[in-house]
């Protein structure tokens, strides 16, 4: 079928609305009408070139929509699903996957992180030539075709735009809180970084039922809507993070800290802003070659922790499902963190407000 999609030609270049070709699913593939796609700076990152990828290349990997077609052997989804989109299918056969840790999955080093479908390769043409799939989900496009480990049903009722940012910003904040920390009740929290996975963090804080959550950011209209979110107290960058940090929490420092924009500058802030025995811990991807400096005798003396985490750190797949459910207890918000809609054809306006930092989240609406 012939479909519009947002394909970036050239690293450092605009995106452009083409009409691509995407072809039909495969054994254990379904086809997505999507509705709604997240904005999200990982996608920026590629964009500009922050990550080297080959193109040409349709980006968008947080999303959600209609299921309406399978392809053979697909059980767990049927045509008129409503579903999220997981950009992560795990293969739950490997060493990883057995040990419980479905974000490490072994499969994904080979075709999810080459942008590439479980089955190899990509469902996406244009003019005779192949278009890579960013992640393997690809959904700044009219329709998806993805792994039937890709598309989690969900109840119909929530609207997509709404759902929309659960299938990454959603799932990594809130699961580095309560799965890679698994931070107590009573505890403070320092979050650097309000933006998509930021505000998801603070989430996940007032899940755990923090004491304390102190959010940081560089700019005022991200700092306000970490206040809605739950954070107690805010801190405007450029400031002397440790010293900000230390002064809000008696002199002590904070238990957790979670780095969400991961430059070398902000991972260092983090360590230097943990308490004796406190736990860092990273989301945040701002490069591939970025590297950061770590003041080796203080880390160890004071026996702090620094944790990398993925995608929420646990099983993305039945992590969406439990937090659909909170937001339909009220406990969750999702959609507060739409701040901005646009069209498909708006994308490149989308990503200039996303390196604005203007607001929550910015979502793709069909």
């Amino acid at each position: 079928m012939n479909i519009n999609a947002a394909v970036l030609r050239a690293q450092g270049s605009p995106l452009t609305v083409e009409r691509v070709q995407l072809d039909d699913p495969g054994d254990g593939e379904v086809l997505v009408e999507v509705k709604a796609a997240g904005v999200c700076h990982s996608d920026l990152h590629v964009a500009r070139g922050d990550w080297p990828t080959p193109t040409p290349l349709v980006l968008g990997h947080e999303g959600a929509g209609v299921v309406r077609a399978i392809g053979p052997g697909v059980t767990r989804v049927a045509a008129g699903d409503a579903v999220v989109l997981c950009w992560a299918p795990a293969c739950g056969e490997c060493p990883s996957c057995l040990a419980g840790a479905a974000v490490l999955c072994d499969r994904l080093e080979t075709t999810t992180y080459r942008h590439q479908l479980p089955s190899g390769g990509t469902r996406l043409h244009c003019g005779g030539e192949p278009v890579a799939a960013f992640l393997g989900t690809a959904c700044f496009a009219e329709y998806v075709v993805v792994a039937e480990a890709g598309a989690v049903r969900v109840p119909p009722q929530v609207p997509f735009e709404v759902l929309a940012t659960l299938g990454c910003a959603v799932v990594t904040g809130v699961g580095a809180v309560l799965n890679a920390a698994r931070v107590p009740a009573g505890a403070r929290v320092a979050v650097i970084g309000a933006g998509g996975i930021g505000l998801n963090v603070i989430q996940g804080a007032v899940l755990a039922g923090c004491q304390q959550i102190i959010a940081i950011d560089r700019r005022a209209t991200p700092l306000a809507a970490a206040r809605t979110f739950g954070a107690s107290d805010v801190v405007e960058a450029p400031v002397r993070v440790r010293e900000a940090v230390f002064g809000l929490t008696g002199g002590r420092g904070a238990d957790y800290v979670f780095d969400t924009v991961g430059t070398p500058a902000t991972v260092a802030d983090a360590v230097a802003s943990a308490r004796k025995g406190g736990t860092i811990v990273v989301t945040g991807l701002a490069r591939t070659d970025g590297v950061a400096p770590i003041r080796m005798f203080p880390f160890v003396m004071q026996e702090k922790r620094l944790i990398g985490s993925v995608y929420g750190s646990g099983d993305p797949t039945k992590d969406i499902v439990r937090l659909v459910a909170l937001y339909q207890e009220g406990r969750l918000k999702l959609r507060e963190l739409v701040s901005r809609t646009y069209s498909l054809g708006e994308i490149n306006e989308a990503f200039a407000a996303l390196e604005r930092a203007d607001g929550a989240r910015g979502v793709i609406c069909w």
